[in-house]
């Protein structure tokens, strides 16, 4: 079986952002997190490949899923067979969007 590529562009903190993490914890699938906020170089490479500014993005094995939730990638990745279905529990809340003052300091999307 190939093994599963994933590249999550991610903010440090943002609820949307956390609930995409705690779904690939709960698949275990290892990922790459790429920093949007602190690294312009991989917010431009998401820009370009999703289409739009907005995150959480995250792309499995060349397919972008844009501007999505934790339980967005979930259905997702059980639709496509990426994952079976299994019975734990995320880690942290799947679709809670990031919390407003956080967007104080953010006016990236």
């Amino acid at each position: 079986m190939n093994e599963t590529r994933i590249i999550a562009y991610l903010k440090p903190t943002c609820g949307w952002s956390n609930g995409v993490r705690a779904v690939l914890k709960k698949y275990d699938l290892p990922y790459e997190d790429r920093d949007v906020i602190n690294d312009p170089v991989q917010r431009q490479e998401m820009v370009e490949k999703s289409g739009q500014t907005l995150s959480p993005c995250v792309e499995i094995n060349g397919h972008m899923l844009a501007d999505v939730s934790g339980d967005e990638v979930e259905v997702w990745m059980l639709a496509n067979k990426v994952v079976a279905p299994n019975d734990r529990q995320a880690d942290a809340p799947t679709n809670r969007a990031c919390d407003a003052h956080l967007h104080l300091f953010d006016n990236q999307g």
